[in-house]
């Protein structure tokens, strides 16, 4: 029996929940560092609600802070958000079919996370009439605690100590999405590659490291794929 549109709203919302355990500290964290890099509340809010990118707010924030040129802070952001091009190629044949409508509002709502847990979805239940609400209740239900822990965190303010070390959560995050979807070879021997690649290209400039490192894993991926 197919799952009607609140039933796979909710599933999709209760299976980013443990995610968000993660992703929370994460975004009090932005909102702290937002206001010591010199913007306002609203411009910190602004940035989630607009850009709605955590890696690529840090790196703005950071850069605004040292007084980078505008241009460069948009190729930054740019840069570091290539990854998303990947995620979309992957879902789009699973929402190739809906409307412009619900094509924009999810790929506005696509992250890293709300991508891991669609994608799982997608590759065990296959395409449903009904199955892009659960995308959109994992990606509405990261949405709306990012928007909750950066006003939280632009509240607290430099209240925030930095002993706390919360930004531990955000590596912790990634490695709970990665770990599950590693099913055969082909995924481990990718995994391998980023991980060393992300350490071998840490020292480029503006993160360039993270996007060369995903395309050497990727391509290395895809090699062994084709050998099995």
């Amino acid at each position: 029996m197919q799952k009607t549109s609140s039933q796979q709203f909710f599933l999709g919302v209760k299976d980013e929940l443990p995610i968000l355990v993660g992703v929370i500290p994460f975004g009090m964290i932005y909102g702290v560092l937002a206001l010591s890099a010199g913007l306002n509340p609203f411009d910190a809010q602004a940035m989630s609600a607009v850009i709605f990118a955590g890696s690529a707010q840090f790196m703005s924030a950071q850069l605004i802070k040292v007084g980078t040129p505008a241009l460069v802070i948009i190729l930054t952001g740019f840069a570091i958000n290539l990854r998303h091009a990947l995620y979309s190629a992957t879902l789009a044949p699973y929402v190739r079919h809906l409307p412009l409508r619900w094509k924009a509002l999810l790929a506005y709502l696509l992250t890293d996370e709300a991508f891991a847990v669609t994608v799982l979805n997608y590759q065990r239940e296959g395409i449903t009439p009904q199955s892009h609400w659960y995308f959109f209740g994992s990606g509405l239900a990261l949405w709306t605690s990012w928007q909750i822990s950066t006003a939280v965190g632009i509240f607290l303010g430099t209240q925030v100590p930095e002993s706390w070390g919360l930004d531990f959560t955000l590596p912790l995050t990634f490695i709970a999405l990665v770990v599950p979807a590693l099913k055969d070879r082909a995924g481990i021997v990718t995994a391998a590659v980023a991980s060393l690649a992300a350490l071998a290209f840490f020292s480029f400039p503006y993160k360039l490291g993270l996007i060369a490192s995903a395309l050497v894993a990727v391509a290395i991926g895809l090699w062994v794929e084709t050998r099995q």
